[in-house]
C-alpha cells in the first residue's frame, strides 16, 4: 500500500475535508499548497497526480494527533486530556 493510499483511506474514514487536511498539516508545521494536495489525491496514471513522501504522511499523521489531542504542553500531556481528567475527578 502507498503513501498515497493511506492518506486516501484515512480522509475518507476520517471524514476530513480539504480545509481540515491544511488545518492538520499546519498544526504539524507543515504548508501544504491546495494543488500539491489534489496531486496527492489523484490516480496514478493523472498529469497532476504527485507522489505522497513518507515525510508528507508524517506530518499528516503528527498534525492529526495534535487536531484530535490538542498540543502538549511542557510536562508532555495534552490540555485536552488533562482537562478530560480534572473533570471526571470532581
Amino acid at each position: 500500500m502507498t503513501n498515497n493510499e493511506i492518506i486516501k483511506k484515512l480522509r475518507i474514514a476520517l471524514d476530513l475535508k480539504e480545509v481540515d487536511i491544511i488545518e492538520v498539516f499546519k498544526l504539524a508545521g507543515y504548508e501544504i499548497k491546495k494543488s500539491e494536495l489534489s496531486g496527492i489525491f489523484r490516480k496514478r496514471e493523472n498529469k497532476h497526480f504527485k507522489a505522497c513522501s513518507d515525510l508528507v504522511l508524517n506530518h499528516f499523521l503528527n498534525g492529526y494527533i495534535i487536531y484530535r489531542r490538542g498540543p502538549k504542553e511542557a510536562d508532555g500531556t495534552s490540555t485536552e486530556k488533562m482537562e478530560t481528567v480534572e473533570s471526571s475527578v470532581k
